[in-house]
């Protein structure tokens, strides 16, 4: 059996660029269908349920995934346009575009910044590599390859010394044991406003949404768990995050798999996710606690699904309380486990994994496994 598809390890910078992406949306559909792909396939979601995510054909997905292990996020803008030759080489090309993107003082210049009048004036002076070009030319040349005069960002890297320990555990079950791991997290604060969004209107004329001003409803945030093998996103709205909640939720996924055997939930380093109380719990019942790194949330399998539960049921919405507004998210949920993947294709997918790691004389739970007829 071939080895499934899938994204290499992100970067911390990668994996919250894509968080970025599928979390506010963007211009670019392609964008962001792409951006949802890489995301779930990191979160060690398979071909299947993500070319079911995001309607697409799953070579299609495959042909993404592919695409960033070769080039990275470069591959969230493909390229699809033609053109006249160019009349700088390729290798001229791609000096051109790594001395703009390289700060200026660590060349040797005294300032913090390019401008196109001082990068064409520094590329015609450079030693043993003199490149004439125009400010047009540049302009168009930096566009063309996707370099744009943006603001500087800052991003935090993962200090968690154990990082890569963590994300070896995360795929190791992953890929061993999908039918028992379920990832859970939370999002919010969920508020009672009006909440802009997109949909098909008649050119310059959408839809209207009232503006709030008093928040008199309170908050409340979404508790999500999704069933890996299952692909089965559930949740509930809680008034607050707390031990207590984190708590209830991993007793509902102990009793999804009461046979015993144990149960592997991802989830991040949240302080109500790793109290001593939970931390007891967990090991009487036989459930491994995979945490995500510092800083890399992405790596929880349940983010990808995030984006479009905001999507369809938060973005371009007005709800009146939060009673109305939980049926709604719960209303999402139904259809979306109803129009997940066809249980027959998680059936032989299971039962093909099981005949594997009977074959190879694998042990789960202390017992040898059996393949259900």
């Amino acid at each position: 059996m071939a080895e499934p598809v899938r994204v290499r390890r992100l970067t911390d910078q990668e994996g919250q660029k894509l968080q970025q992406v599928v979390r506010r949306g963007s211009t670019s559909s392609v964008r962001y269908r792409r951006a949802m792909m890489l995301l779930a396939s990191a979160g060690g979601n398979r071909v299947p349920v993500i070319a079911q995510l995001v309607q697409a054909h799953e070579d299609t997905v495959r042909d993404v995934i592919h695409a960033f292990n070769e080039k990275g996020l470069a591959c969230l803008d493909p390229r699809w346009a033609g053109g006249r030759p160019r009349r700088l080489k390729s290798d001229d090309e791609d000096f051109v575009i790594q001395t703009a993107t390289t700060r200026p003082v660590k060349l040797g210049q005294p300032f913090t910044r390019w401008s196109l009048r001082k990068l064409v004036a520094y590329l015609r002076t450079v030693h043993g590599r003199m490149i004439r070009i125009g400010r047009e030319a540049l302009r168009c040349l930096l566009a063309r390859r996707g370099v744009t005069f943006q603001r500087t960002k800052t991003w935090k890297e993962s200090p968690d010394p154990e990082r890569e320990t963590k994300l070896d555990r995360i795929e190791h079950v992953l890929d061993r044991f999908p039918d028992r791991v379920f990832a859970f997290d939370e999002f919010g604060p969920l508020g009672i406003r009006t909440t802009g969004g997109s949909c098909w209107a008649e050119q310059t004329r959408p839809d209207r949404l009232p503006a709030t001003y008093h928040r008199t409803h309170g908050v409340r945030y979404f508790h999500g768990c999704y069933s890996v093998g299952d692909d089965r996103l559930q949740g509930v709205n809680r008034r607050k995050k707390g031990a207590g909640n984190t708590l209830a939720a991993l007793k509902s996924i102990r009793a999804a798999r009461p046979d015993g055997a144990p149960v592997y939930v991802i989830l991040d380093n949240l302080s109500a996710h790793k109290g001593a109380d939970i931390r007891r719990w967990a090991k009487k019942n036989r459930v491994e606690l995979c945490f995500t790194p510092t800083y890399a949330s992405w790596a929880n399998a349940i983010e990808a699904h995030f984006g479009p539960l905001r999507q369809f049921t938060l973005a371009n919405s007005h709800h009146p309380n939060h009673t109305v507004q939980t049926r709604a998210l719960h209303a999402y949920l139904r259809w979306r486990n109803d129009n997940a993947r066809h249980r027959d294709v998680l059936a032989a997918e299971r039962k093909e994994r099981a005949r594997i790691r009977s074959e190879k004389g694998i042990r789960w739970g202390g017992r040898p496994l059996t393949i259900a007829a």
